[in-house]
């Protein structure tokens, strides 16, 4: 599927608003911007290729993510200078890995991104399950380079993924708490998530009839997941996810590998 500007009926509007308020909420308790979810989504039960899938996520996720980063602000003190450092320097890398994965064949980029998807899982499930490891002290900021770059590169390459390094990355080198490390994660994924969607729609891999009744329901919702992650136990949600992922990542594998696209 390539990018179409089509006239839709009011069911196809009102349901993908319906998943975009889903994939909002989600984003917003997760601080990830919603396009995590709608990105296997889409490819799943939708059929986009996995360009188009995470081109359209993106449409999706870039007012989600403005509105849950104002969203978190209020609630948690946020480090601009380290946010924009991480920002700053996402932004180049982030671009030439969404133009090299819009080249990409299809089958492959989803296999690759649901292998992505079960590293997240395991490192989730180790920082949830096992011992607590002491606190490390906090690296200074100009380190933040480091993790923009790393963070940028698989933005590109996986439309998010970037936000989802942020966090743990906060919280294990940066001295962050949860709350802060998602609303950080947040600033970072603002810059990049325009620019990678600005590359996808580019190459044509945006389906704006999609993408934006997503970002209706995504931008009326992301603020109720932000204030439920202030409410929920941390473990619980943790469990929650961590399931989640490694079933659509083994939907992900499993599509691929059937289709071979």
């Amino acid at each position: 599927m390539r990018t179409t500007l089509r006239v839709v009926s009011v069911v196809h509007f009102l349901t993908f608003v319906v998943l975009g308020g889903i994939f909002g909420f989600v984003g917003g308790l997760f601080g990830i911007g919603g396009a995590f979810l709608a990105i296997p989504v889409l490819g799943i039960a939708f059929g986009l290729n996995e360009q188009t899938a995470q081109g359209t996520a993106l449409a999706m996720g870039t007012p989600n993510v403005i509105v849950g980063l104002w969203s978190y602000s209020r609630k948690a003190r946020l480090d601009w200078r380290l946010a924009g450092t991480l920002a700053v320097t996402a932004l180049p890398f982030s671009f030439v890995a969404a133009r090299i994965a819009t080249l990409l064949p299809s089958g492959a980029l989803r296999i690759a991104f649901s292998v992505f998807l079960l590293l997240i899982a395991l490192d989730l499930a180790r920082r949830t399950f096992l011992t607590r490891t002491p606190a490390r002290t906090a690296l200074p900021w100009p380190f933040a380079t480091i993790a923009g770059a790393l963070g940028g590169t698989f933005s590109g390459f996986f439309g998010i993924g970037g936000a989802i390094m942020t966090v743990p990355a906060m919280t294990m080198f940066f001295g962050q708490s949860q709350v802060e490390a998602q609303g950080m994660a947040l600033a970072f994924a603002v810059p990049t998530t325009i620019l990678t969607t600005a590359t996808y729609a580019l190459a044509s891999d945006v389906d704006w009839a999609v993408g934006i009744p997503l970002a209706v329901g995504g931008v009326i919702t992301v603020s109720f997941g932000v204030d439920v992650a202030h409410r929920l136990p941390e473990r619980a949600l943790r469990t929650l996810f961590i399931g989640f992922i490694v079933v659509v990542a083994i939907a992900l594998f499993v599509k691929a590998r059937a289709t071979g696209a």
